[in-house]
């Protein structure tokens, strides 16, 4: 299926950039930080960052709405009543037509901790469905959480199917698809030499779903894990004569801190907490999101577990928080309201910084020539007007805006 605006060039104008992205000049006063200019696109790239300009190409008008770099989720289940484990490419993109609707260009479709043969055709369907045409959020490989996890901290993860770190079984996933990234405990037997051939191999390594102490953190991080799985959440809580877990997330500098910003998984002084002790350089925000985000209340699956979501909570029978139906947009403005930051300061923690964890700074993240035309567009309140992949409209809110 096309892309529902496909052009072969775009221009966004009238919008309010970051100001770091336009040449000096005289900054708004009702939105600081921000100044109007438009962006050029073609050939899927940032043609070109101007002051508010004439263009002769087909215009899509971004008065008043904030233009960003697209969001992207490292750590993302599913949505729409569909999941990554569903080994389907009719779901992939339907995940990704959803993510797009909500300002994400792209994201890391996560499985969950499953038989071996399960997650291998999870990743080998995600293979598949990125040599299709693009129609929503883009796909940048596969993030594996668990099941090479500790049995004390499986939050929602099956633990019927944790077991000890395999490079028989490494080898299969990266043979089977774009594996990019690998949650697991790094105190586990095995562990290191897991992690020291996965990372030969060029897949990032995180440490979450575990009870490590800080020292076995300090090696981990010295082997080259270089972040955290939903920060706070199924790891060892911090105590101050034992850092653990929690503690070495924040006290390491090269830890980049994934977090759900639901008010939920964590509280908003807890969200203030790792900002300040990270800062937007080292934080990141994920939604962590099941199938049923964008769904009514109801019963869902999860890892062939039943979800119950009633009053935006997704639990567990036994009442253990599994995954959210928490979408990028609001992660942004519930960590901006928990924060105090402005939008100006804040939005790096929904793309660039995401980017920069996953070694692609050079390519998205950012608005500037060369870098990839994934884009969005907000309003006042934070809500989704468009959203841009590859120079190509794959969500637009109001058609009046597109000038042909």
């Amino acid at each position: 299926m096309k892309a529902p605006y496909p052009f072969p060039q775009l221009c966004i104008r009238h919008g309010l950039l970051p100001a770091t992205f336009l040449p000096a000049t005289e900054h708004s006063l009702t939105n600081p930080g921000f100044v109007a200019g438009d962006i050029l696109t073609g050939n899927a790239q940032i043609q070109a960052v101007l002051p508010v300009a004439a263009v002769q190409s087909i215009t899509l008008d971004a008065t008043d709405c904030y233009v960003l770099p697209g969001f992207i989720d490292v750590h993302v289940h599913g949505g729409a009543g569909y999941d990554t484990m569903d080994a389907s490419v009719e779901s992939l993109a339907g995940m990704a037509q959803f993510f797009a609707r909500h300002g994400v260009t792209a994201f890391l479709p996560t499985s969950m901790t499953a038989p071996h043969a399960a997650i291998i055709e999870a990743v080998a369907t995600v293979a598949q469905w990125q040599t299709q045409p693009i129609t929503g959020a883009r796909s940048l490989g596969v993030h594996v959480e668990g099941p090479y996890i500790s049995p004390q901290f499986p939050g929602a993860q099956p633990a019927a199917y944790i077991r000890p770190p395999s490079l028989s079984e490494l080898a299969e996933l990266l043979a089977a698809g774009p594996v990019r990234m690998i949650t697991l405990a790094p105190e586990v037997a095995g562990a290191s030499e897991f992690i020291s051939t996965a990372l030969r191999q060029g897949v990032i390594c995180v440490w979450g779903h575990t009870d490590a102490t800080y020292e076995v953190c300090v090696r981990a991080a010295a082997l080259g894990v270089t972040q955290a799985t939903h920060t706070y959440n199924a790891m060892r809580a911090f105590n101050h004569r034992q850092p653990a877990t929690v503690g070495a997330t924040l006290a390491l500098d090269s830890i980049y801190a994934q977090m759900i910003a639901d008010n939920i998984h964590v509280h908003p002084a807890a969200m203030k907490i790792l900002a300040r002790g990270k800062g937007i350089a080292r934080t990141i925000l994920i939604t962590d999101a099941m199938r049923a985000a964008g769904l009514p209340p109801g019963d869902y699956d999860l890892g062939r577990q039943t979800v119950t979501v009633k009053d935006g909570v997704c639990q567990l029978a036994d009442g253990t928080l599994a995954g959210s139906i928490l979408t990028m947009e609001r992660a942004l403005a519930n960590f901006i309201a928990a924060t105090g930051l402005s939008l100006a300061e804040a939005w790096p923690v929904t793309s660039r910084t995401p980017a920069q964890s996953l070694g692609l700074a050079q390519q998205m993240g950012s608005i500037a020539p060369g870098y990839q035309a994934d884009l969005v567009l907000l309003d006042a309140q934070l809500d989704v007007v468009a959203t841009v992949v590859g120079g190509q409209i794959v969500y637009l809110r109001d058609p009046a805006r597109l000038q042909l």
